[in-house]
């Protein structure tokens, strides 16, 4: 018993560390203006709106928040920006959920019967998988929440904890509509081969409930359209309806998705930082993951095959599940703790992004400076238009819009401040659409430019007193 008292606390020291580095990692990313609109700057403006008793319609996503991905826990987490509103809070939020995972991982190994050095070595093997340090440098996606819930739930069916699987499953299906599949997929794995009666029914009929109710009622209705994520799958069809019925009907356009050299490379990347604890015994774990496994390779795009963004979050809790049994089972390349955490560090150093920080965030670090005096000098609630990797640090208002393909269209007179910057236009904009807007504002004389150093540049509209409404048609998603 001392012994593992004492593998808990250094499990617990391992998840206090690892969530102030996840935390100092984004929030530095954000204080390069390496964030961006799409998703950081969707999840902040739609909570702070919430925070505010608004609508929390998303201007320039042309979308009411939850008729993105019906993810409901949003409204809860706006009660810290009753607190204060900062976006810091979701970094915090995203640091503590990619970090707690550790806690019912370690707890796990215990229970099936592994040592307690395993065990931590097993909480060090989550903690490293590249995922969950990439995934922190993805802005923010409210799913890192169901990380930690999903294992919590899979502990709870293990202990009979009803009532506790029952309330870690309201949590998974309150971060993302996707996720129902998931937890409908937990539900015939609990039943079927875990025996857990109780909780398997529970969970396939709440997660096929929920699904209907999301996909064919919640978004529909606050969108007005398909869920956001029917667009990856263009081969398929144009609706959830259309693709369920072509993946039953026509095998042969399945098959030519999935069978390509990218989603081998995908599997590879997925396998390769627990590969050694798989065992073909002992694969059944996995099951619960089918569901957004395929989504994956079926989709036609590259963001669902890597290891950097959200797509494959749901996959890892069963993963690591898989790896637990087999190594309770006396199975697996490596056995010993050391060998075991050595494999995790030598894939974390080979696959997770840190490397980031001395390049691909530095591209535009003399701008840094500017833009931060820039945005200090936008003191009101006023209405923005501004680039995509500069509006994160702008979205508590209602209206703000972003300077990329099409902003030429714009009425500029209905915006109080326009912040551009023309040497790092951003995301879907370029140089010629930045000085374009920067000459027919040179026309207008109700437009001050307020600052300029480095290329940005903020312009005030001593006139504006209007507000602009939504967009007929809203700015294109890149997600």
């Amino acid at each position: 018993m001392p012994k593992l008292i004492s593998k808990l606390n250094l499990v617990r020291v391992m998840v206090v560390f690892s969530t102030i580095v996840l935390f100092f990692c984004s929030s530095l990313r954000h204080a390069l203006f390496q964030s961006n609109a799409f998703d950081l700057g969707i999840f902040d403006n739609g909570i702070y709106l919430i925070s505010q008793g608004k609508t929390p319609f998303v201007l320039f996503r042309g979308l009411h928040i939850l008729g993105d991905h019906a993810a409901w826990i949003l409204y809860p987490l706006a009660l810290l920006y009753k607190i204060f509103p900062q976006v810091h809070w979701l970094f915090f939020v995203q640091a503590i959920g990619l970090s707690l995972g550790a806690l019912p991982t370690f707890y796990l190994a215990i229970h099936a019967g592994l040592k307690p050095s395993k065990a931590t070595a097993m909480a060090a093997v989550y903690l490293l998988y590249p995922l969950i340090f990439n995934l922190n440098l993805f802005d923010f996606h409210p799913e890192v929440i169901a990380l930690p819930a999903l294992l919590w739930a899979i502990l709870a069916a293990r202990l009979q904890q009803v009532w506790r699987f029952t309330l870690a499953v309201i949590i998974i299906l309150s971060c993302k509509a996707v996720l129902s599949l998931t937890v409908a997929a937990l539900g015939i794995w609990l039943l079927f081969f875990e025996k857990k009666r109780t909780c398997g029914m529970i969970a396939l009929f709440a997660g096929l409930s929920w699904f209907l109710i999301a996909t064919q009622v919640i978004i529909p209705h606050f969108s007005g359209g398909e869920p956001a994520g029917v667009k990856f799958y263009d081969s398929l069809g144009d609706s959830v309806f259309e693709i369920a019925l072509n993946l039953l009907l026509k095998p042969g356009i399945v098959l030519k998705q999935i069978f390509t050299l990218s989603n081998l490379e995908y599997l590879i990347l997925l396998t390769v930082p627990v590969i050694w604890g798989l065992s073909p015994r002992h694969l059944t774990p996995l099951i619960p993951a089918l569901p957004i496994l395929f989504l994956n390779l079926l989709s036609d795009s590259v963001q669902q095959k890597n290891l950097t963004q959200q797509y494959s979050l749901p996959i890892l809790p069963f993963l690591l599940v898989a790896v637990i049994s087999t190594l309770a089972a006396g199975g697996g390349w490596l056995r010993q703790p050391k060998k075991i955490v050595l494999w995790s560090l030598i894939a974390f150093f080979a696959l997770a992004k840190y490397g980031y920080f001395c390049s691909r965030y530095l591209r535009h670090f003399d701008t840094v400076k500017a833009s931060q005096e820039a945005v200090a000098l936008v003191d009101t609630k006023g209405s923005v238009l501004t680039a995509d990797h500069i509006a994160p640090h702008l979205t508590h208002r209602s209206v703000i819009m972003l300077a990329t393909k099409g902003a030429e269209q714009f009425d500029l007179n209905e915006f109080k401040y326009i912040l551009l910057n023309g040497s790092y236009p951003g995301w879907d904009s370029s140089r010629e659409l930045v000085y374009s807007l920067v000459e027919k504002l040179k026309t207008m004389p109700n437009f001050q430019l307020r600052y300029q150093k480095d290329e940005v540049m903020l312009f005030e509209n001593q006139d504006n007193t209007t507000t602009i409404q939504p967009l007929k048609t809203p700015q294109i998603d890149p997600k």
